[in-house]
């Protein structure tokens, strides 16, 4: 148990010591090694790097050098990564066995080993984070700490202001004048709905209960999305402080954060950093001698995409099927065992406590009108920088898909944005520079969502897009309502006959209908968005629907039964490429011949379209 001045005193002491974090001219002898331990960098070989740098450390008896694990450090195309401090320099794609060059080099002689170096979109290595092109345009809010802080040590969290805000709310704001802030600061709800979360607190602050609860969503269900993980397991302490901050405004003494089993890293954080702020007095009875009283437990979800729907998510937290309740009664008046619940994501309480400490006017002068503050992306796809990034609202999608992502691999052409996930819907290269915010997302007919972001090259089949989101949607539909359960079941089997060369431009017309009924006629907003993706790719791709029911042609040729590989006559070249990669003989000529394909034989494997220089293949 600490007292709140002996809290206070390790926030100045520790933030004195790990100054050299944020500081790169930090007057200091010592150097800290960070290494990422998010689950990217986790999965290929993080922690045995760690182990080895310890190690190696130990064997040389070298004094003031720390190996420190972090949260993601955003860059995970990069992985695994290394950061030393205070001079900043970043290190990609290391393995165990670089250790012992970079603690020799760069620890012992004061030399970069140069060949370690992440290379950035020009080609250039460089020196530090900084200098990459893949920060530049960032602001950390939410992921302040992640990549900087130690997250399963909690003496690091609050070297960096950690409970500072949770001590300022309790010793000196009301719940109203907290709510206030919120409230003014303009932030919405990250999970997808973008609900002033001001207003929410507020609304569940005005139902009087014996008993009220705080809930976080950490299902993070979007394929492609990682977003909420990498919080959790970057920077756990700042989601509980922002549910006590919550919790203390509404009237309530409870919590649960509600996390997908297949997130262990997260989960075991996450306890780790409760059971921390429970030692320290911060989580329990009296915290700081205020009078509040505050717990908080841990409910691991099975993995359902619909648990991601706020009233299914409480479905099971009370050990129910995960399915939608239908509302009204609101959660904030009606929510988990019958009494008033506030949710918000991970995301969203990932802002609070900067916004307490910094006021509300500063959160307002970031983003747009209506739009404020950052935003997190799982950028992932046919994009070179796949990663983690965190914009201000207002960023452009060319800004993200090409100052920060790096652009398209291989210089293929950029064809198409799906953000939102299976609820969201694709942005075609025509709105590349549109600002990326709540309002102008939905003008073009997709959704901010959770925060994915799928980025799609010309060599992406927009029906095969459609079908693969509404098999998702289809898998994971909880089956309680009739539009959602059948009707997205016979919108995947026209886009099936599509694919298939089976469909007739009838079917195109079907398609719209389904989904306009599906979307008026759905319980929960999971089954109202489903016919999203189709939507968007029916307005702004309609051409390839029509190849593929009228032509019976897709020309990415990912429709395997309604593609025809061939080899132009006027463009080979006869070197003979083709054939030496077929893998079934397929490719017909001999030497000096123009090559042909017998399409019997033929797989439609797209070995042949790789591998030939002069694009005679198609």
């Amino acid at each position: 148990m600490k007292t709140l001045e002996e809290i206070q005193k390790i926030r100045e002491e520790k933030r004195k010591e790990l100054d050299l974090r944020v500081n790169t001219k930090s007057d200091t002898r010592e150097k800290h090694i960070l290494v990422c331990h998010g689950t990217g960098c986790t999965s290929s070989d993080s922690p045995k790097i760690l182990e080895t740098f310890r190690k190696i450390i130990k064997e040389k008896n070298i004094e003031n050098v720390r190996v420190i694990k972090t949260g993601c450090f955003g860059l995970c195309a990069k992985g695994p990564i290394v950061i030393i401090r205070p001079e900043d320099t970043f290190y990609a794609m290391v393995k165990p066995s670089d250790c012992e060059e970079i603690i020799q080099k760069h620890i012992i002689e004061g030399e970069v080993v140069t060949r370690l170096l992440c290379k950035d979109i020009d080609g250039k290595k460089a020196q530090s984070l900084d200098e990459l092109s893949f920060y530049k345009k960032q602001k950390r809010i939410a992921l302040k700490n992640c990549g900087v802080i130690d997250p399963e040590n909690i003496d690091e969290y609050i070297a960096f202001d950690g409970y500072k805000a949770l001590e300022k709310v309790l010793k000196e704001m009301t719940p109203e004048e907290v709510i206030d802030v919120i409230s003014k600061s303009g932030l919405r709800g990250r999970g997808g709905a973008g609900f002033p979360t001001g207003k929410k607190w507020e609304l569940t602050k005005a139902n009087e209960a014996d008993q009220k609860y705080v809930v976080c969503n950490a299902d993070e269900g979007d394929p492609g999305a990682f977003m909420d993980r990498s919080i959790l397991e970057g920077d756990p302490h700042s989601v509980l402080e922002a549910m006590m901050i919550a919790a203390y405004c509404i009237g309530a003494n409870k919590g649960c954060i509600y996390v997908r089993a297949e997130y262990p890293i997260a989960v075991k954080r996450f306890q780790i950093a409760i059971d921390q702020a429970k030692e320290y007095g911060i989580v329990g009875k009296n915290i700081f001698n205020s009078g509040f009283d505050f717990d908080i437990e841990i409910r691991l979800g099975a993995g359902a995409f619909v648990c991601g729907e706020e009233t299914a998510l409480l479905e099971s937290i009370e050990g129910k099927r995960g399915q939608p309740r239908v509302k009204p009664p609101y959660p904030a008046a009606a929510g988990l065992w019958g009494k008033p619940t506030l949710i918000n994501n991970v995301e969203t309480y990932a802002n609070v406590t900067r916004i307490i400490l910094n006021g509300a006017e500063w959160y307002l002068s970031i983003g747009t009108e209506k739009s404020k503050g950052t935003k997190v992306f799982a950028l992932g796809g046919n994009v070179n920088n796949i990663g983690l990034v965190e914009v201000p609202m207002g960023t452009t999608l060319r800004e993200i898909v090409y100052d920060i992502g790096g652009g398209i691999p291989n210089n293929r052409e950029f064809k198409a944005a799906q953000t939102g996930g299976p609820s969201g819907g694709c942005i075609p290269k025509q709105y590349l520079d549109t600002p990326i915010d709540y309002e102008s997302l939905k003008e073009i007919g997709s959704m901010m969502g959770s925060g994915g972001m799928i980025i799609m090259d010309d060599t992406k089949c927009m029906v095969n897009l459609s079908k693969f989101y509404l098999e998702f949607t289809v898998s994971e539909s909880c089956g309680k309502c009739t539009p959602c359960r059948i009707g997205t079941k016979r919108m995947l089997e026209i886009l099936e006959k599509l694919c298939n060369g089976k469909g007739e431009e009838a079917d195109i017309e079907k398609l719209e209908i389904l989904a306009q009924n599906i979307i008026k006629s759905s319980v929960c907003g999971l089954g109202q968005t489903a016919p999203n993706p189709v939507i968007s790719t029916l307005k702004y791709f309609r051409d390839e629907f029509i190849e593929h029911a009228v032509d019976k042609n897709c020309r990415t040729k990912e429709c395997k039964a309604i593609s025809k590989i061939e080899i132009y006559p006027e463009k080979c070249k006869s070197c003979g490429l083709c054939q030496k990669v077929c893998p079934v003989n397929a490719i017909q000529g001999e030497a000096r011949e123009k090559r042909a394909i017998n399409q019997e034989k033929c797989i439609k494997c797209g070995t042949c379209l790789a591998s030939c220089p002069f694009k005679a293949i198609g």
